[in-house]
């Protein structure tokens, strides 16, 4: 089994409403993101998949975060813009991708919100 790993970054800004300290205020953040998937074969090229690839499908999806007020889109509507919603959001819109529905799936999603604080999410099983 082979595991790969990219990192992009975004920023954004939030607010937890409901949090007992600074971060009820609107703050932002340069996130990165770590994603990582794996597979069991090898391509023609020797590659379970071409990191230019998975680094253009990754985009996509924090393309989408970017530059944006996480509050304010439907993805957030129910649940606070958390480092652990938004890595679970990530993780979710990959693992729908018919990218990541065959040979190749999305392990993990890490968030990183500074450089000492991140959230990992992985569905159990």
């Amino acid at each position: 089994m082979y595991d790969l790993t990219i990192i992009a970054e975004f920023e954004a800004a939030h607010q937890l409403p409901d949090y007992p300290g600074k971060c009820c205020r609107l703050h932002g953040h340069n996130w990165k993101v770590e994603v990582t998937v794996y597979g069991h074969e090898l391509n023609q090229l020797g590659m379970v998949m071409d990191f230019k690839e998975l680094k253009a499908e990754v985009g996509k999806v924090i393309d989408n975060l970017d530059h944006y007020f996480l509050n304010d889109l439907p993805e957030f509507e129910s649940v606070p813009p958390t480092a652990e919603h938004i890595a679970k959001y990530i993780y979710d819109t990959l693992a729908a991708n018919p990218a990541f529905q065959h040979s190749i799936k999305v392990r993990s999603v890490q968030i990183w919100e500074s450089p000492r604080s991140a959230v990992k999410y992985w569905p159990q099983g």
